[in-house]
């Protein structure tokens, strides 16, 4: 063995870590550097899966999830421009940051985070997760609790996922289950429940883009995506699986096995369990969780299922709740407020990352270039499959799910039609790879919120979910199969 290696072997894990991801980044710089040598006249072919494969090996050598999408961000722009790739990476994240998404995204979510500081400040989670232990006393109830709670929020995936996870995460403890499983159900309920149920954001975009390619015509977006409903097998396979495993009836697989056991990495808790000395003087109110949280989704519903207004109402009910309570002084309500959107900081930061990563993939033309590749086996019975498994992929690795859709609606639609595939099985299977990407990326929207709210790391709750992710994956894939 060479002697560094030896020297690196010898050393505590933490330090060993560090050093290896140190020499790691310096053989992705030097890789970048090659791929730019390499690359002719802006063709970057297989070059174009580097700062992917960088993401996903470096979080995977590291537990860290942020550094590891800004090392494979920085490591396309190397490629693109070497000279300027700092410059272009700033000018990206400018960008970024001046997209109205993201900037929704920033207000969803750090004002879901002020909500449900508020209400753990006043002890309305603790309410519910006694009211709720009540009746689920076993780990079976209360797991399937959990399910049916989910499945109740289905109108857009950040509320289910922070919503849930803040509702059940003290009864979960309670009755010794871990935190990843948890996550695993609040994740399994978020986009899956949102596609099958349509009143939800999910349906009512790509309701838009059915009408927008003239799939179906103007008006009649929403009427043609309930037709496609039965064909989105992945939700459907997905939310089978998590009842099961909620009941028992599929066992603790993989890495899900150590979390149970309690071998699970954990982030900083909210300030309720930081400073619990400071809520034994107020009661545990159960209408201090209820109303808020039947605000929150009434008023998303009410607003055209727009999650900003919702929470925004949400946050002014709560308020004025606490108020006529005396539960405490205005500026502190507003501190905790400004505390739990501090709470959201680094899952936002995950988010923003990504949204780097996705810009200079699209630079890289990887969507285009893996379609490329596959296009000569995307043709008639085989279509819906190798749709759903490419577009899978594609989610998976770029962290862009609706962004996937508007890529795939002009490539899979012309395909069905000249290919005599059926449209309703092709469209199910795009639909469904989006699904599968934004329940099994590490760095998605909806799997960083599950993992954050229920207070374990992004990388650990796509670890541990992975089994039962890919056993519905390869469920569907043989459902597109068989019924092509």
């Amino acid at each position: 063995m060479p002697r560094y290696i030896q020297t690196l072997a010898s050393q505590p894990p933490f330090h060993r870590t560090t050093q290896f991801g140190l020499l790691y980044l310096g053989l992705v710089l030097v890789a970048s550097v090659s791929a730019f040598m390499l690359i002719d006249d802006g063709q970057y072919g297989l070059f174009s899966l580097l700062p992917t494969t960088v993401v996903i090996s470096m979080a995977l050598l590291t537990h860290r999830t942020l550094e590891a999408l800004l090392a494979g961000a920085l490591s396309g722009f190397i490629m693109v421009s070497p000279a300027t790739a700092v410059q272009d990476m700033a000018a990206s994240g400018l960008t970024v940051m001046q997209d109205p998404t993201m900037g929704w995204i920033i207000l969803v979510c750090g004002l879901l985070g002020s909500l449900i500081g508020l209400l753990q400040f006043a002890r309305g989670t603790e309410a519910f997760s006694n009211a709720s232990g009540r009746y689920l006393k076993t780990r079976r109830s209360a797991l399937l609790g959990s399910v049916g709670l989910g499945i109740l929020i289905f109108i857009d995936d950040y509320l289910n996922a922070m919503t849930v996870s803040a509702a059940m995460k003290r009864l979960i403890d309670k009755l010794k289950i871990s935190r990843s499983m948890l996550a695993y159900i609040v994740d399994s309920t978020a986009a899956p429940i949102c596609l099958l149920i349509p009143f939800s954001t999910w349906a009512i975009y790509l309701s838009g883009l059915l009408e927008s390619h003239e799939v179906a015509e103007t008006g009649q977006g929403f009427s043609y995506y309930l037709t496609l409903i039965p064909y989105l097998f992945y939700p459907w396979v997905a939310l089978a699986m998590v009842t099961l495993v909620a009941a028992g009836l599929i066992p603790s697989l993989g890495k899900m096995k150590r979390a149970e056991r309690g071998d699970e990495e954990r982030t900083p808790e909210s300030n309720e369990e930081d400073n619990p000395e400071q809520f034994t003087r107020r009661p545990a109110r159960l209408i201090n969780f209820l109303l808020p949280v039947a605000t929150l989704i009434l008023a998303t519903w009410i607003f055209d299922i727009d999650a900003l207004i919702g929470v925004a109402f949400a946050l002014l009910v709560t308020l004025a709740l606490f108020v006529v309570q005396d539960m405490a002084p205005l500026n502190r309500l507003f501190d905790e407020i400004i505390n739990g959107l501090q709470f959201m900081l680094v899952p936002l930061g995950i988010v923003f990352s990504a949204f780097i990563l996705q810009d200079i993939n699209e630079q890289l033309s990887l969507a285009e270039t893996l379609i490329e590749w596959v296009m000569p086996v995307m043709s008639g019975e085989w279509l819906p499959a190798v749709t759903f498994l490419v577009l899978a992929g594609l989610a998976f690795a770029t962290g862009s799910f609706w962004g996937v859709y508007a890529i795939a609606f002009p490539i899979v639609v012309p395909l069905a039609l000249a290919t005599d595939a059926s449209l309703p099985l092709a469209l199910g299977a795009m639909i469904s790879a989006g699904a599968f990407g934004s329940h099994a990326c590490f760095f998605g929207d909806s799997t960083v919120l599950s993992a954050r709210g229920c207070n374990i790391t992004p990388l650990q709750h796509a670890l541990t979910q992975l089994p039962y992710v890919l056993i519905a994956a390869v469920i569907s894939t043989l459902l597109f199969i068989v019924l092509a």
